[in-house]
């Protein structure tokens, strides 16, 4: 482990320079050509086996250490966000109006020069590492199914996975058992009124209004007929009903997510939006179009693999404190891995001690402490390392 920490303190600068690489020349979600022929070519020049193109633009790469053992993926998605970046930075994006805004071009940097060092440990490796580059985290479907239908967890028996955190402070490392991130979903709700002149409304059925009131009676739903002990978000992020200052709409559009951690308070809300939308359309006399579109599962971490990399980061140089995280309601694709095989997701703390502020995810000034990538790789690292050397005991003794 001391090889493998000064090794990664020795490429520190490199993974910077690839991070801000990549940040400078950001990618949207199925979009990512360059970003992952830059990753694929990282790769051969290792000398790693790699495989392109996998669900899309996905990359995978292999290395087989010089004993024998398990096999273990490691996850680093790639993507960016349509965000127009406002940060000062030096190596600020190059593309109008595409951003890395939640820290995918860390989470690569971290891959790639922990792959650098893991290529020189090959002789102490007991078992295959793989290295599984996702495409398209940010927009749903995601990459991670169609990759998984490609076959990128085939023979795989662990994964591990890692996201930077811009709020929580560097050194933290947050993980938690079971439940982590919740489903998420959304919903698009048009209603069809009966426009008119503004001056008029008795003439109408008001798009608008009957909008507001929706808005307000969908509230209900999570504060009055969900479990208060259950965890659960409906939120409507758009409300669209274009016209003159002079016209009532004819339509309006809204649009909007829900969150959840259980699969029967999903459903029960699916249905009691259209219950909802259907009550109040039908008291104005206005009629509408209802659909519901499920994002990614829950993401429910295994409780072996967890409580293992939460033993294994007390050890590594520059954690500061390991901490069981509260679950929160923002979703993730790599849910579906956690489903095929065993494995956990973890936060590593990305906020600078020097900031007042912290930028959050999604923000066109977000920003992470770099020092955090080098943390995440050692995290990382030492994990796959610890986890493949037990269980190749493991499969000794069973063989004995």
């Amino acid at each position: 482990m001391d090889k493998l920490y000064k090794e990664l303190d020795g490429v520190y600068e490199e993974i910077i320079k690839i991070r801000r690489y990549l940040h400078q020349h950001p990618e949207l979600s199925f979009e990512e050509k360059e970003t992952a022929a830059y990753i694929a070519d990282f790769h051969m020049k290792l000398g790693h086996k790699v495989r392109t193109n996998v669900g899309g633009n996905g990359v995978l790469a292999y290395l087989k250490g010089d004993k024998p053992g398990p096999t273990i993926a490691l996850r680093a998605d790639f993507d960016a966000l349509p965000i127009q970046e406002q940060t000062d930075v030096p190596f600020k994006s190059v593309n109008d109006g595409v951003m890395h805004a939640c820290g995918h071009d860390g989470h690569t940097a971290t891959l790639l020069g922990l792959a650098k060092v893991l290529n020189s440990l090959k002789s102490e490796i007991e078992g295959t590492i793989v290295f599984l580059h996702q495409h398209a985290e940010e927009l749903p479907p995601g990459g991670a199914v169609s990759m998984i239908e490609d076959g990128c967890l085939d023979g795989v028996d662990a994964i591990f996975g890692t996201h930077l955190q811009a709020q929580m402070p560097l050194g933290e490392i947050g993980y938690r058992t079971g439940a982590l991130q919740a489903a998420p979903d959304r919903f698009d709700i048009k209603i069809q009124g009966q426009g008119g002149h503004g001056a008029m409304p008795h003439d109408t059925k008001d798009s608008i209004v009957i909008g507001g009131q929706l808005i307000n009676n969908l509230q209900q739903i999570v504060s009055r007929r969900v479990d208060p002990l259950d965890s659960a978000v409906v939120s409507v992020c758009n409300f669209v009903a274009e016209g003159p200052y002079n016209v009532i709409a004819d339509t309006a559009e809204l649009t909007g997510t829900v969150r959840t951690f259980k699969e029967e308070t999903r459903s029960f809300i699916e249905q009691e939006i259209e219950n909802v939308v259907n009550g109040t359309c039908e008291v104005s006399g206005a009629s509408y179009e209802y659909t519901y579109t499920r994002g990614y599962p829950t993401l429910i971490n295994h409780k072996e693999e967890t409580e293992f990399v939460a033993k294994v980061a007390t050890e590594v140089p520059g954690v500061a404190s390991v901490d069981e995280t509260p679950p929160i309601m923002g979703g993730e694709d790599y849910a579906y891995y956690l489903q095929h095989v065993k494995g956990t997701f973890f936060f590593t703390g990305a906020k600078s001690p020097d900031w007042d502020k912290a930028y959050p995810h999604h923000h066109p000034k977000f920003d992470i402490d770099e020092e955090a990538l080098l943390i995440a790789a050692k995290v990382l690292g030492k994990s796959a390392l610890e986890y493949m050397k037990e269980h190749a005991k493991h499969s000794l003794n069973e063989v004995r």
